[in-house]
């Protein structure tokens, strides 16, 4: 038997909601501080803290701190096998939906 269902083709990285929501905000950006990220997708900071570590132990999400003033910030982004994972990850919800 093969594997040609469309399923096999999500990401279980990426598939969990957060996740996807992280990768769906940071894939219309460049780069997007840790704030903006949290309140767009609507989780805590632990949340969203835990979903990135995820993303970044897999490669997909480059997490950068610095400083704003004397405010201390941190940007997410996604890498380019981030984006990659993620366009391959929504093409299979594509094809799963018949679209």
């Amino acid at each position: 038997m093969t594997a040609s269902h469309p399923r096999h083709g999500l990401d279980e990285v990426i598939h969990a909601p957060v996740r996807f929501s992280v990768a769906a905000t940071l894939a219309a950006a460049d780069k997007a501080e840790f704030a903006f990220v949290r309140d767009t997708v609507e989780v805590s900071d632990s949340v969203l803290s835990k979903q990135v570590a995820t993303l970044e132990k897999a490669g997909y999400v480059k997490v950068t701190k610095g400083y704003v003033g004397k405010r201390p910030r941190t940007w997410l982004a996604l890498t380019e096998e981030g984006r990659a994972a993620f366009t391959a990850h929504c093409a299979a919800l594509r094809a799963i939906a018949g679209g």
